[in-house]
């Protein structure tokens, strides 16, 4: 192709609806039919990254191999397509008038007044392009974050009407909305997506496909209807009927003609069907199990559906691997404690203790660490779990009482955990972590060695409290080894506890890197640990009858 074509997803009705999932499941589409392409996302909040966002505001911090913290949705878009994004794919409205400011201040505007249009426009779609310039990809897929009519979208949008202004039939816009079913009425509803884009059309964006999500299939006289309503033809409306599961969505919508669509849009010719035979065969083993294991997932945002969102993910990628249904129990760290930590995790195959920062919830964790230590359960603990696990360690196996990590206990006499030395002259917040991938060198002869069968990995990290060296002597002559190293820094990555069945610490967030075409194979090991666990468990109980 010799220039780039460009996608915008935009969302209408309410907000959840997945513009994620469908701009992910485009760019899996595109890919597989030999195209180079790349996703985006635009958010209009005013914060220059999530990175200091609470989880309860906006779930998970994903992190990109080159350090950014972004969007979750970022996740989605890497874990469909298998192609690494960057800070490049992921602008906030904070970052573009920041950007602006200082160009003002600089001087770089010559006095001239600065304003929302040209400034702030003009400064968006040079990020939109930035992408296509960089990568030379064949499409570059932008997602606009929030719905249309939001005050905080306008400028994205006036930059998408001046970018089809501009480019003419190199973009096309596609409008995600809502038809839904009124039980009362026993009827779909097109009302509410006719005003969506009556609301589009009102900032000058005629969109030119429209995916209408609904619980149920659509007619062809509604589709008709609205196709008739919202100036498109009729094999533009696109149902979008809700699925058993998010990896279903590429080939809903291949059937759908979505991609066929696009490129019709865009009048770029392409005989070559999709290469869908290895997602099919990862459908096929999500949806065909042969066995079935309980994990629990132990964290204090475990009532929010996204907080762990790639840890979910991961396991859904490793149950196919390993053709294993893997029920993921969510227990509340704040909930666990020595009196009841039997019960609340009784029954499981695996315990995997999930990152985060602050001192609620840290001693549950550290209880449910003890319990999976003592009780021969396999177990996973990521970041702050690994730290966590540490902790456990120093307190009941090498009667260190008080250890903890200086995050929680500044004068603690047994600071096991310690701040990073290049993070303790840092002041500000955002951004200012150890983010990103580094390499680590693994021991061979360790289990993490035998599960990546290679001595050099990279993985990404989000954190600024590492293990105390001091201490690396004792716990490796108590049986807890430094098995990963980064020997730049000399920074203890991974921990294994010999004489147990499968219990490995990590530093960093194996989550982050699992996708469809590439189970992570931390994950993958672990699943595969709770099945042999659970095999046990059974052959004990069938001994017993």
């Amino acid at each position: 192709m010799s220039k780039t074509k460009y996608i915008f997803v935009t969302g209408g009705v309410s907000s959840s609806l997945g513009k994620g999932i469908i701009s992910a499941s485009i760019s899996k589409l595109l890919k597989s039919r030999g195209f180079s392409v790349t996703t985006q996302k635009l958010d209009p909040y005013i914060n220059i990254d999530p990175g200091t966002l609470n989880p309860y505001e906006h779930g998970e911090c994903y992190v990109t191999e080159d350090g950014a913290e972004t969007d979750l949705d970022l996740g989605h878009y890497e874990r469909f397509s298998n192609v690494p994004t960057s800070q490049a794919n992921n602008i906030t409205t904070g970052i573009i008038y920041q950007t602006v400011i200082t160009k003002e201040r600089e001087g770089e505007y010559l006095g001239e007044t600065v304003q929302v249009i040209p400034h702030i426009t003009d400064e968006i779609k040079y990020r939109i392009m930035l992408l296509a310039n960089r990568g030379n990809y064949d499409f570059v897929i932008t997602e606009i974050g929030g719905t249309v009519g939001d005050i905080e979208s306008l400028p994205y949008i006036e930059a998408v009407r001046q970018m089809r202004w501009e480019l003419g039939k190199d973009c096309v816009v596609v409008h995600l909305t809502l038809v839904p079913y009124l039980a009362a009425a026993g009827e779909l509803k097109t009302k509410p997506t006719q005003h969506s884009v009556k609301t589009l059309l009102e900032s000058g964006v005629q969109p030119d496909i429209i995916v209408c999500r609904t619980e149920k299939h659509l007619s062809e006289n509604l589709k008709k209807k609205i196709a008739l309503f919202c100036n498109v033809s009729p094999t533009s409306v696109i149902e979008c009927i809700d699925a058993e599961s998010i990896y279903d969505v590429p080939l809903l919508m291949h059937e759908e003609g979505l991609d066929n669509e696009i490129l019709k849009k865009v009048k770029v010719k392409c005989n070559q069907e999709p290469d869908l035979a290895d997602w099919e065969k990862f459908l096929y083993k999500l949806k065909n199990p042969k066995c079935e294991v309980s994990i629990g997932l132990v964290g204090k945002y475990v009532e929010l559906k996204d907080a762990y969102k790639s840890i979910n993910e991961s396991f859904v990628h490793a149950g196919a691997a390993n053709q294993a249904k893997v029920n993921v129990r969510l227990v509340h760290s704040e909930t666990v404690n020595d009196s009841n930590a039997a019960e609340k995790l009784a029954g499981l195959d695996g315990i995997l203790v999930a990152p985060g920062f602050g001192h609620r919830g840290i001693e549950g964790k550290i209880t449910a660490i003890q319990y999976a230590r003592e009780n021969g359960i396999p177990f996973l603990g990521i970041c702050l779990g690994m730290q966590c696990a540490v902790v456990e360690f120093g307190r009941h196996v090498l009667g260190m009482e008080g250890a903890n990590s200086t995050e929680f206990d500044k004068t603690t006499g047994y600071p096991v955990i310690d701040m990073m030395e290049m993070q303790k002259k840092i002041s500000g917040m955002g951004g200012t972590m150890r983010l990103g991938a580094y390499p680590c060198r693994l021991k061979k002869g360790s289990k993490v060695f035998d599960i990546y069968h290679t001595e050099n990995i990279s993985e990404r990290h989000r954190h600024r409290y590492e293990f105390n060296n001091a201490y690396l002597e004792k716990y490796q002559k108590a049986g807890m080894i430094a098995v990963g190293i980064n020997e730049k820094d000399n920074l203890v990555e991974i921990v294994e506890l010999k004489g147990h069945p499968w219990f490995i610490g990590v530093q960093f967030h194996p989550e982050f890197k699992s996708t469809v075409a590439n189970t992570h194979p931390l994950f993958k090991a672990f699943v595969k640990a709770a099945i042999d666990q659970s095999s046990k468990k059974k052959s004990a109980k069938g001994k017993k009858a």
